[in-house]
């Protein structure tokens, strides 16, 4: 739970940063990836992270600059990242213009039970973190670069000069 609006937006502008290169790193035709005929796409888990923004932000008390909730996924890679740094852009301003350190205590209605503000945005991360991480895998399968996120990914460490860690 972040209990500082500093804290929170030092680790907002760092995740943000790391979810802009997967989702530059998608191609048009990677969207359609999947793991299994019934899984979720490379595009849907980008688009979920896209709305999922607004939607924890709204009911957290923000009013975050996305797509409605109910927008069809769009068929360009571009404008999913595009419309997804607008949305990170705009919960972090919004965090620091409409809420100091003592409102992140303050308790929001968030999915049938009562979270504070400080564990609504932590959820939003780790949220976030964990849908990226899905995505990396159907990157390789897409036949994509994946980018490093918490380190170096197995094709950055050769141009640091290393072997790849096994």
């Amino acid at each position: 739970m972040y209990r500082t609006i500093k804290d929170f937006t030092e680790d907002w502008r760092r995740e943000t940063l790391s979810t802009l290169r997967v989702f530059r790193t998608l191609t048009d035709s990677s969207l359609t990836q999947k793991v299994t005929p019934d899984g979720r796409s490379l595009g849907f888990l980008a688009w979920h992270i896209v709305l999922s923004l607004a939607e924890t932000g709204e009911r957290a008390g923000l009013h975050v600059l996305a797509p409605a909730d109910d927008a069809l996924a769009p068929a360009s890679a571009r404008e999913i990242s595009d419309a997804y740094l607008f949305a990170a852009e705009s919960i972090a301003e919004q965090v620091e213009e409409q809420w100091n350190d003592a409102s992140l205590n303050e308790e929001v209605e968030m999915f049938g039970e009562k979270w504070k503000r400080g564990f609504a945005l932590a959820s939003l991360l780790r949220h976030q973190t964990h849908h990226r991480g899905q995505m990396t895998v159907l990157m390789r399968q897409a036949g994509l670069r994946v980018p490093g996120v918490c380190g170096p990914a197995r094709e950055e460490w050769a141009r640091l000069g290393m072997p790849a860690m096994p």
